[in-house]
């Protein structure tokens, strides 16, 4: 099937309806963690996917000529999970912020906007959810709330739509609105780099060793291409303790078999979420050991470091409270924690040079020139968004 591809998040406060939705739109729930399953709340980023048809002048998730595939990433909505979300911002082409009208923009409704912002997501649809639940005044408050909201921002001209998911009320709106959605342009013609955002063992207890699958990979191919049969690297890699020291050791393997939702393909260029079945030992993979790695063909990544510069740009105020509180400037020996790419880690400031800054990192990264940072701080206890920055 080759059809154009996007990636799109699935952003909002917690209880909003994003998985609802998302379960509407693709008919399946992307919470495939029986812990989440059982809290009701995505933990991990979740993964569905959808092809858009297209029936004449009509677009349609059911029937029609293939038009669009699109990958949906739902991002978790709980504010201590926003590290999560950082990082599934590093994966998106576009984004849906849902909002519902019973309860309005709520401070993690801002925090997820910001993120947005701050790794420049300029497609943004907005959806205004759960409008049975409410008055026809209600629901056009709501609407100029959201208009006030987004104005002079990268959404101010993003289209707002009024929904219920559970009853599927405009749902064909929202799918309108994913068909019109410009494509963006992918390098191809260069090293790959895939991002892994998940990494499981996908082998059930039992199964006999001839039949044994290699650990799997999930996330998205930014750049370049992959194929079956390829000799790839993953950086930083596996953790090694020896004497209380902590380690990392690049791994190196073979792409078994590749596939995108449920399509086993020979090769993949940038576009939707894929998943790349290795020759690794599946243990190395479980769990999302992984995750927050960086694959390439083998011998072209730069070495882990464990130091990191960054042109920094910070927001006027704290996000994700209730109160309005101004960003303090940056100090020496400050802790940080930085989101790049699908890595987490935390970094305590060594230098300041006006708006460039430079950390020691307690996880290392593969540092690429001109990857975007998010940058959080910890205040009262919890991680919350400051602005965001460049590595140079």
């Amino acid at each position: 099937m080759n059809i154009p591809e996007l990636n799109v998040g699935v952003v909002g406060h917690i209880d909003h309806g994003k998985t609802t939705l998302l379960s509407k739109l693709t008919g399946k729930f992307p919470d495939t963690h029986s812990e989440e399953l059982k809290r009701g709340i995505t933990i991990k980023l979740g993964y569905a996917e959808m092809t858009i048809f297209k029936d004449g002048n009509k677009f349609d998730n059911k029937k029609g000529t293939p038009f669009r595939y699109i990958s949906f990433i739902d991002a978790p909505g709980h504010e201590m999970l926003m590290a999560t979300m950082l990082s599934g911002a590093a994966l998106i082409d576009a984004a849906i912020l849902v909002v519902a009208a019973n309860e309005g923009i709520k401070p993690q409704t801002r925090e997820h906007f910001t993120a947005l912002q701050a790794k420049k997501i300029k497609n943004i649809i907005i959806v205004q959810n759960k409008i049975d639940l409410v008055s026809k005044e209600q629901a056009l408050k709501n609407y100029n709330e959201l208009k006030k909201f987004v104005k002079g921002t990268i959404a101010e001209n993003a289209p707002i739509i009024p929904i219920s998911a559970q009853q599927e009320i405009n749902i064909d709106k929202i799918i309108e609105k994913l068909a019109e959605i410009e494509i963006p342009k992918k390098e191809i013609e260069t090293e790959p780099i895939f991002l892994i955002a998940r990494s499981f063992d996908i082998n059930k207890p039992g199964t006999s060793v001839e039949k044994l699958h290699g650990g799997i990979l999930g996330g998205i191919l930014k750049k370049g291409k992959l194929k079956v049969n390829d000799e790839i690297e993953i950086k930083p890699g596996l953790i090694v303790k020896k004497a209380n020291q902590q380690n990392y050791q690049t791994l190196t393997t073979k792409i078994i078999s590749l596939h995108r939702g449920k399509e086993s393909v020979q090769e993949v260029t940038p576009g939707a979420s894929i998943s790349i079945e290795t020759e690794l030992d599946p243990f190395l993979a479980k769990a999302d050991s992984l995750s927050g790695c960086i694959v390439s063909e083998k011998g072209k990544l730069p070495e882990i470091t464990y130091k990191a510069k960054i042109k920094t740009e910070l927001f006027k105020e704290v996000l994700g409270i209730s109160e309005h509180k101004e960003v303090a400037p940056l100090k020496t020996k400050e802790m940080l924690m930085l989101s790049v790419n699908t890595t987490i880690t935390v970094g305590t400031i060594e230098k300041i040079n006006k708006d460039e800054i430079e950390l020691l990192l307690n996880i290392p990264i593969v540092s690429l020139k001109g990857d975007n940072v998010g940058l959080a701080r910890n205040i009262d206890g919890h991680w919350r968004l400051i602005g965001f920055g460049e590595i140079i």
